[in-house]
């Protein structure tokens, strides 16, 4: 038993690891994705910096990711609009 509490140390670990927000599955999006988020906060008039932004109110960061989420499922549903025939039922 004593084997197995470093193993589920680790798993757990590990699973927190990889339910980081701030992740990129897709590491060559990365560019995208701040692109999106600077746009989208020049559209909400939210002021952006390089790097850190810790100083913005949970409304504005909110707003921002909302957004960024609105976008990707409007660009997804434009994509399978014009796929529709292809896809399995």
């Amino acid at each position: 038993m004593q084997n197995q509490k470093p193993n589920q140390a680790q798993n757990q670990n590990q699973a927190q690891s990889q339910s980081s927000s701030s992740r990129i599955n897709v590491p060559s999006a990365r560019q995208a994705l701040n692109t999106m988020k600077q746009e989208i906060a020049g559209e909400l008039g939210v002021n952006l910096k390089q790097g850190y932004n810790g100083d913005l109110t949970s409304r504005e960061a909110g707003s921002i990711g909302g957004g960024m989420v609105k976008r990707m499922i409007e660009q997804q549903e434009r994509q399978m609009s014009g796929q529709q025939g292809n896809m399995p039922r």
